[in-house]
């Protein structure tokens, strides 16, 4: 007689009872406080009226999982349909061959949230690895900076006033409004003409080119501006043109991109590549390998931030880091709020060996906070933010923190198992 390996489950088996219950997702489900975001979310609905809403937990585990995997909304919700894993994540208790939402609604989901609730997702992600972790280990904690670039293209001007020229006629042709020329014969020779600038033979054909795709694009704005009016509903997108047509090289505060003005252009002295362009966000990282802090800025200097992302630590954690590592961009910084700020410098002539191998040593272990940056970025979305706004830059840091330590959870889950 032969034997089957395993069990075969009834068509009434709920998902608990099919799925492998040593598997990391299933244990990580099992360990997170779904119903501390049931508290905290519930009030931002309306109970009595409109559209029934998702369930809360589905849409917190739809965003989890979208940066554990590095998917975008529409990869998550395909994905979510064809695997028992993400749904039983998400607390389901039968498999639904369909999707669970569509993907704009994670977009709303997060602008209805905002920041505090996406720090909460955050500060959960702290408490699942704390439960194993000594409380002496987050004593000393390290704290580096990096950028993190918007999904834009690479800003030039002819760039720009080439988009201004496009929107511009599209609003002109969706509006039916009246247009003295559309330029449309002279725009392709234009065009024709930057290409290939860096050669040296077309340099001075493609800077004519640029001085006349610049005029022709101040024409274009101040028509549209004139058949518009003052109480117009594209004012404000109309005085980014203009502001756009005004900057010059060397100016100050310049805009890089017309969808997203708040993009800052940071240089962070790499070789690789000289400018960077999004906003700077601030990683605190403790002895144990877990993210404590994640922090969006705009492009302050690296001393300027310990603060703000100390507070952020103390508030998640209710613990006071007592020293704080970090690279000599944070030089000029001794003692934030009574923690104490260490950055490699000459050993001083009093230091014993044993106090410059200690120091040597901390300096060497701060070292370890750069290949987490690079997880970040690579793993987890934080190479390239896709979300937009100020609010975008915030969200994107917190989730992208949120999952790595989640995956450091599911990896200790099964270190724990695979010792038992």
């Amino acid at each position: 007689m032969i034997k089957k390996p395993y069990n075969t489950p009834s068509l009434f088996s709920s998902l608990s009872d099919m799925l492998n219950q040593s598997h990391p997702l299933y244990k990580l489900a099992d360990k997170i406080d779904w119903a501390k975001f049931d508290t905290a979310f519930k009030p931002l609905y309306c109970q009595n009226n409109g559209r029934p809403s998702k369930p809360i937990r589905l849409m917190c585990g739809l965003l989890i999982l979208k940066h554990l995997r590095n998917l975008s909304d529409e990869s998550v919700v395909e994905q979510w349909s064809e695997n028992a894993y993400y749904q039983y994540f998400c607390g389901m208790q039968e498999f639904i061959p369909g999707a669970p939402c569509a993907s704009s609604e994670l977009v709303h989901f997060r602008n209805r949230i905002g920041e505090k609730g996406i720090e909460l997702i955050f500060q959960e992600s702290i408490r699942v690895n704390n439960e194993d972790d000594d409380d002496e280990h987050h004593d000393t904690a390290f704290i580096d900076s990096t950028v993190q670039e918007k999904n834009i293209t690479y800003p030039t001007d002819a760039k720009l006033h080439k988009k201004i020229v496009r929107k511009a006629l599209n609003i002109v042709h969706k509006l039916e409004l009246p247009l003295r020329q559309s330029y449309t014969f002279v725009l392709k020779r234009i065009y024709r003409d930057q290409r290939f600038r860096h050669h040296p033979k077309n340099r001075q054909k493609a800077l004519r080119a640029d001085r006349k795709l610049r005029t022709i694009a101040g024409r274009l704005v101040r028509e549209l501006k004139r058949n518009l009016g003052e109480h117009s509903v594209h004012k404000e997108l109309i005085e980014r043109f203009e502001a756009i047509l005004a900057q010059r090289r060397h100016s100050r505060q310049k805009i890089y991109s017309i969808h997203d003005p708040e993009v800052q252009c940071i240089s962070k002295g790499k070789e690789h590549k000289k400018y960077e362009f999004g906003n700077k966000v601030s990683i605190i990282r403790s002895a144990t390998g877990l993210i404590l802090g994640a922090q969006s800025f705009r492009n302050e200097y690296d001393g300027h931030t310990i603060e703000a992302s100390l507070a952020q630590v103390e508030r998640l954690t209710r613990r006071k880091i007592k020293i704080l590592a970090g690279d000599r961009g944070y030089r000029g910084k001794k003692e934030v709020n009574g923690t104490q700020i260490l950055i490699p410098d000459v050993p001083k002539p009093s230091d014993s060996r044993y106090q410059k191998r200690k120091k040597h040593k901390l300096f060497c272990k701060r070292a370890g906070i750069e290949p987490t940056i690079g997880h970040l970025k690579s793993d987890h979305r934080l190479g390239r933010n896709f979300y937009k706004g100020v609010a975008g830059d915030a969200v994107n840091i917190l989730l992208a923190a949120a999952a790595y330590n989640f995956k450091r959870a599911m990896k200790a889950l099964l270190h724990l198992l695979k010792i038992i």
